[in-house]
């Protein structure tokens, strides 16, 4: 049985609705007669009774309008009624929705003096009995120390005049409690620590044409500036005036980004300001000769183009190098990012090695077309070509050697293996000249047939091995950046990467923050993997023999035992 029931009659007939947050939060607070007052007039409004007046309400409750006029400004503090006029006297009932908890009945009395002071330093408008309300509760709740409060006031009028609004007062008093600033001294150390820097900011201000007068926030940043960031006084007001920034949040975002390039002294943010406009036209420059359409350039020079040049790498030089890319099918901003940090890694920076690697790599690729051509093939130069012929310039063969092995080897199953097979036996035969294949017999030219075609199906069957395990890495990979959310986290995955490496040399906390971002984006990346059903493991190649990884041979040089295998196998 229910503890309070209803008989069937009252449900038939109307009701006055009250909101369940007033009875439970509201009711068991406040004053009976204040209860009875927005009772009633809730009655008053919900049943339409426009033509009733205060001053019925105040004999029907029997009270005078004194009284009933005190009832509604009790309620106003506690945010249930807003009094919108005073003659003739309306109110408005508002929702029960006190955002401070439980509701509580400050003593105005207790903080009287303060009042004064307030309404003083406010002198431009009147402070609303809400408003007073609030400034209690951050005394009564912080344990804001009445003076502080004053101080905070004041100086708020002093930086915006004597009108300035609630609003702004409360963000700089809610600023001083979430940092545990509550007494009158702390705050007091707080304003003057504000203000010794307050000449730097009116200075910076007057140089960079900013037309406000300097607050608590901008010392905030002109202190994560100069300390954390490590700018002196005359690079940000350079900074500030070459850029034409007009607020501190924009001379918040250009000092990150003069950071992160490790722009610090006034000539390197001349020269960077200088060059900001080549470096997007570079952009544009690399994008066209890899082919690549580049709607907004902003991503690209901050997270390829920025970092080639801070690795010391010439405009021309990157020119030469996307060139170079487009033309060994790395047509892609992320494919030449793997290439020329490659080349970093390998100190290949200034420009005559970069030209000289890309010349030699040049005389390569001619000098393969060749090979390829005189083994009677036709197709496209590939990577096993490239590791054959750095396998066999290991081997001491000059490129007459190479040619005539080519010769040789035109019109087999397989010209290359083939190729590759007579190159190792001539090496096992101490032959690395024309000369030496001129003075040996025939036999010797081809290294017995049966010989050169035993090593070819041999370097065909590993080739395959590998080729297929790479093949199915790279398929994988393709078909995972190819979901929109998944290839997003891969691309920025690749740039935090990047960040990190310049992180870790100078900003040891920045990387900490860094590797902790890489790893939340690892946790997404992995979800979305699997929700592709996708193995991350995937992406690397699964060989069939973990102890060669399909080459043949282990890491002393020594034939592998699958090699062994397979040749037993085949019974050659």
């Amino acid at each position: 049985m229910p503890f309070i029931s209803a008989a069937e009659e009252i449900v038939k007939k109307s009701f006055t609705s009250v909101e369940n947050k007033f009875i439970s939060k509201y009711l068991p607070v406040l004053e009976p007669i204040a209860v009875k007052v927005y009772l009633y007039s809730l009655y008053i409004f919900q049943n339409g009774m426009n033509s009733y007046t205060f001053s019925d309400l105040a004999k029907t409750l029997n009270m005078t309008e004194e009284n009933l006029s005190e009832c509604y400004s009790y309620l106003e503090e506690f945010e249930l009624a807003a009094i919108t006029s005073v003659s003739p006297f309306e109110v408005k009932i508002l929702e029960a929705e006190n955002v401070y908890g439980t509701p509580k009945k400050f003593k105005a009395e207790k903080y009287s003096d303060f009042a004064k002071s307030a309404q003083v330093a406010l002198s431009g408008r009147m402070i609303s009995t809400n408003e007073y309300r609030k400034y209690f509760y951050f005394m009564e709740e912080f344990g804001l120390d009445q003076n502080a409060l004053l101080m905070i006031i004041n100086y708020c009028v002093n930086l915006r005049g004597d009108n300035i609004s609630f609003a702004y007062i409360k963000k700089v008093v809610e600023n001083f409690i979430n940092e545990g600033i509550t007494s009158a001294k702390k705050v007091e150390e707080k304003l003057s620590a504000y203000t010794s820097s307050t000449p730097a900011l009116v200075k910076l201000f007057s140089a960079a044409g900013i037309k406000k007068r300097p607050d608590i926030d901008d010392d905030k940043l002109y202190k994560k500036w100069t300390e954390e960031l490590g700018f002196e006084e005359c690079a940000i007001i350079s900074a500030a005036k070459l850029f034409k920034v007009k607020t501190c949040e924009k001379l918040d975002e250009l000092l990150i980004e003069l950071y992160k390039n490790r722009r610090f002294d006034v000539k390197e943010i001349e020269d960077y300001f200088k060059n900001k406009t080549s470096v997007y036209n570079l952009a544009y420059d690399l994008a066209r000769n890899l082919g690549v359409y580049m709607q907004n350039p902003a991503p690209y020079v901050e997270n390829y183009v920025n970092v080639w040049c801070n690795f010391g790498y010439t405009f021309e030089c990157l020119k030469s190098l996307s060139v170079y890319c487009f033309k060994n099918g790395r047509n892609s901003f992320e494919f030449m990012n793997e290439f020329v940090t490659a080349l970093y890694n390998d100190g290949i920076v200034a420009d005559s090695s970069v030209n000289e690697f890309i010349e030699k790599q040049i005389a390569d690729e001619k000098l393969l077309k060749s090979l390829i051509n005189a083994s009677g093939l036709t197709r496209k130069i590939n990577n096993w070509d490239r590791e054959n012929l750095k396998k066999w310039r290991s081997w001491n063969f000059s490129e007459d050697m190479l040619s005539e092995a080519a010769k040789l080897s035109s019109g087999k199953s397989n010209p290359m293996a083939y190729m590759n097979g007579i190159l190792s036996g001539w090496k096992a035969e101490g032959v690395f000249s024309p000369s030496q294949l001129l003075s040996r017999p025939d036999s010797i030219k081809t290294v017995r047939s049966d010989e050169a075609e035993r090593r070819a199906l041999i370097e065909r069957h590993y080739y395959d091995l590998r080729n297929s395990a790479e093949m199915r890495a790279e398929n994988a990979l393709k078909t995972a950046t190819a979901d929109k959310i998944y290839g997003e986290l891969h691309k920025e995955l690749n740039e935090l990467t990047i960040s990190l490496a310049f992180a870790e040399i100078s900003d040891k906390e920045k990387a900490a923050e860094i590797s902790r971002q890489i790893d939340i984006l690892e946790q997404k990346s992995q979800k979305r993997l699997s929700e592709l059903g996708i193995d991350k493991t995937d992406f690397e190649p699964r060989y069939s023999c973990k102890i060669c990884n399909d080459t043949g041979y282990d890491k002393s040089g020594s034939i592998c035992a699958c090699m062994k295998k397979f040749i037993a196998d085949i019974k050659i």
